[in-house]
């Protein structure tokens, strides 16, 4: 169902696969991306994938957002996981397309119930290992 805010409809998909991860850690992280007017899945990353591979998942040029569920251990030695929102706005993507996903973001995140952690990155070093790491606390 389309948001007269921002029309953009978000794909029931999008719900199902984040619950999955949130609820069963099915995935380590999913990408999502407008098509025409609706936010659907790109990419689906299994368990098992590292948080490089993630990366490496993200076009260089055009916007996404993506959710991943990052593992740590805190300085009590407790295991804990955090579900990171990212919004990837590359500078190299079109100016359309990045008022398209900033205008659609918080609608998007709403639907996603569960996130703890939300970071916005135009490049690569503004979403390394080591922020992730330092927001995780």
């Amino acid at each position: 169902m389309a948001n007269s805010a921002s029309g953009m409809a978000v794909d029931d998909e999008c719900k199902l696969k984040f619950l999955e991860l949130k609820a069963k850690r099915n995935y380590r992280f999913i990408i999502f991306k407008i098509e025409g007017q609706q936010v659907v899945v790109e990419k689906l990353g299994s368990p098992d994938e590292s948080y490089e591979d993630f990366t490496a998942s993200l076009p260089s040029d055009e916007c996404r957002y993506a959710v991943f569920d990052f593992d740590f251990t805190t300085n009590e030695n407790c295991q804990k996981s955090k579900i990171f929102f990212i919004a990837w706005s590359p500078d190299s993507s079109r100016v359309r397309m990045k008022m398209v996903y900033a205008s659609s973001k918080d609608r998007f995140k709403r639907e996603l119930d569960g996130i703890q952690v939300e970071l916005q990155a135009t490049d690569p070093s503004e979403m390394s290992f080591d922020i992730i790491k330092e927001r995780a606390r």
